[in-house]
């Protein structure tokens, strides 16, 4: 639906109301996995009525592809109607088979181009993109999305790095989408191969950031103005099971702004009881997302794993109607310290509040829970000294977020920096 972002309730509810009605009839037609869920009872024919239906999850649709190879028993249209595949990155788990119709695939761009062009990118700009285009979704469907904002978009991908250096320059290059933990790596080759090269010299002046943690930190912002001149935007938020890119930032607020209303219908819910709670500011809960369009994987009560907290209802003053939030953690990822839930992104918070570390961590778990303390490696940036830093990260963390924290200072340059998603959790007793 054309300018659905900026629409109100009242004026999306009938196209809701016809897209849940041929979508219910769809999945309970072709869907096997969704009839087995439901034990062949109908599903409910008002979209406030969900709830009555019990929650599906990734795991489920693990077991599925593993019995029904390659698109699992939730595929619910013939295989020759799949005209792209796209596979997840695996980052939590064993990765997905997806499978797009020629209708996914369009509806997936035109709601991902919604998220770009509300970061800021549009006719006029360059933009590199610098995201993993071997199947990944990120590759070729965030590309899409960054064309439909009508900006000349340059499908560079990973690695090849003093190229991609190369390319800004010749090119004149404005904009840049990638991860938020790539700059890192684009510095140390500036600083290796191009002497007397300063990151602001490439003339980058917006940054599309997606695919982890990170942009929403102020600490993350001001360095990314101060090392390039950059503009850093959160333009890229999505799942990958259910659409690429359904949420960004604007320049009047830097929550997110969900932008899918037309094509999906969101839940919270309490991520241990799974009781819906309201979408409401202050509120918090793990995101559920049910597709109103899709064709071939069509999903519904679909728990994400994101914890999302709600910032705003009203509309922003970028015209956006939908409900602002920001991504507290996954509950995958979370860490339970003495009864207080720790996410990477809230360490990372203290992390980056000390100049003399570089902005990587680990939190390295090597037994089971329950745990009475955060085990926690930081590295020094470069040229810093340890002297009484572990203590003083040991400090900060306990007064901000509770928790008592075994902090080991690493020297620079040891924990990798990655071109995609960088993991922080790493559970060694796996």
């Amino acid at each position: 639906m054309r300018g659905a972002e900026q629409a109100s309730a009242e004026d999306l509810a009938a196209h809701r109301a016809a897209a849940w009605a041929e979508q219910r009839a769809h999945v309970t037609e072709n869907s096997v996995f969704y009839r087995t869920l439901w034990l062949d009872r109908p599903p409910p024919a008002r979209l406030e009525d969900l709830p009555e239906l019990p929650l599906s999850d990734k795991s489920q649709l693990r077991v599925a592809q593993a019995a029904h190879p390659p698109f699992g028993n939730y595929l619910a249209t013939p295989v020759s109607q799949a005209v792209r595949l796209h596979r997840t990155s695996g980052t939590t788990g064993q990765a997905m088979n997806l499978a797009l119709s020629a209708r996914d695939a369009r509806i997936t761009a035109a709601v991902g181009g919604r998220c770009q062009a509300s970061a800021g990118l549009g006719p006029g700009h360059r933009v590199v993109h610098c995201l993993n285009y071997q199947m990944w979704m990120g590759g070729l469907s965030d590309h899409m999305t960054l064309e439909e904002t009508g900006a000349l978009v340059v499908p560079f991908g990973v690695g090849s790095t003093e190229l991609l250096v190369r390319t800004i320059r010749e090119v004149g290059v404005d904009a840049i989408s990638c991860t938020p933990s790539y700059p890192a790596v684009l510095e140390r080759v500036i600083a290796e191969r191009f002497p007397g090269t300063h990151p602001r010299d490439l003339g980058l002046k917006l940054g599309l950031f997606g695919g982890e943690p990170g942009v929403d930190d102020p600490a993350f912002r001001a360095r990314m103005m101060e090392t390039w001149g950059m503009q850093a935007r959160n333009a890229n938020y999505g799942v990958s099971d259910v659409f690429c890119n359904f949420a960004a930032e604007c320049p009047h607020d830097t929550a997110l702004h969900f932008m899918g209303m037309d094509v999906m219908h969101p839940e919270l819910i309490d991520p241990d009881s799974g009781d819906v709670v309201p979408i409401a500011p202050g509120q918090r809960g793990e995101l559920v997302l049910t597709h109103l369009i899709r064709d071939c994987q069509p999903l519904v009560r679909f728990r994400t794993g994101d914890i999302l907290e709600i910032v705003a209802t009203e509309s922003c003053a970028c015209g956006v109607t939908g409900f602002r939030f920001r991504v507290v953690g996954r509950s995958d990822d979370m860490v339970v310290v003495r009864g207080l839930n720790m996410f990477p992104s809230m360490v990372a918070a203290v992390v980056n509040s000390f100049s003399e570390l570089s902005g990587e961590y680990r939190v390295r778990l090597d037994t089971p829970p329950p745990y009475d303390r955060l085990p926690l490696e930081v590295e020094l940036a470069q040229g810093a000294q340890a002297g009484a830093l572990a203590e003083a990260v040991a400090q900060e963390i306990k007064a901000r977020l509770g928790a008592t924290a075994e902090v080991v200072l690493l020297p620079h340059g040891t924990l990798p920096r990655t071109e995609g998603k960088t993991k922080r959790v790493i559970r060694g007793y796996e």
